[in-house]
């Protein structure tokens, strides 16, 4: 799986080239700004490959995400569907099938695989680092690039790389391979961090009608 606009100055650090930046600079200053954080909201843009079908799947949307696991995902294209989670259940509402699957939120929502704000406060904890390029640190955009490996894998997530944006610490696209050598490619824009998102975006009211399906979430 972010935030607004923070310039490096308002945070206290002094002026560093990014291209002088040390590994150990990068993580800090990156876990520092997402532990500060309590909610975000930002649009994404979702290109998903998979490797068997040899085909890619674009999608776009909404994401919302607060700290203890609770995340909306509202897509708008190409299919509308949400994703939602207080942190305990999990539901997704698809409205071409009038019905919303219901579970218990996997434990994977409250670390690294499924929450932003969770996994990357504590980056080290949860993650072996390097920068993708240790000779050229940053990409095209001046951008770090980051290759990070889950010390716990899971067959959803066995590698990520992050794009982070030098001057606001902030992630601006993410790449999730899973154990099958499928990948989901997502970037992120209009980025709002700590707005103070109600709890009550994080809980789900089916429509009237909608059909209700039990969902394994494990």
């Amino acid at each position: 799986m972010l935030a607004v606009l923070l310039a490096a100055a308002l945070l206290g650090h002094p002026a560093v080239s990014a291209a002088d930046s040390t590994l150990d600079e990068v993580i800090g200053r990156v876990e520092e700004r997402y532990t500060a954080l309590e909610d975000l909201r930002a649009s994404f843009a979702q290109s998903a490959f998979n490797k068997s079908l040899n085909r890619t799947i674009p999608a776009e949307g909404v994401v919302y995400l607060k700290k203890g696991g609770k995340m909306r995902w509202e897509y708008t294209a190409p299919t509308p569907q949400q994703i939602v989670s207080d942190g305990k259940s999990l539901w997704i509402y698809t409205p071409a099938l009038n019905q919303v699957n219901v579970g218990e939120a996997p434990r994977a929502l409250a670390g690294p695989a499924g929450s932003f704000l969770a996994g990357l406060g504590r980056l080290r904890e949860h993650f072996t680092v390097r920068f993708l390029n240790p000779a050229r640190k940053t990409n095209d955009a001046g951008n770090w690039v980051l290759d990070l490996r889950p010390r716990r894998p899971q067959p959803s997530l066995i590698r990520l790389a992050l794009e982070v944006d030098p001057r606001e610490y902030l992630v601006r696209s993410a790449v999730l391979y899973d154990q099958f050598e499928n990948t989901v490619t997502m970037r992120f824009t209009r980025i709002v961090e700590n707005g103070g998102l109600p709890d009550r975006l994080f809980a789900f009211v089916p429509p009237p009608g909608v059909a209700t399906v039990p969902l394994d979430a494990r």
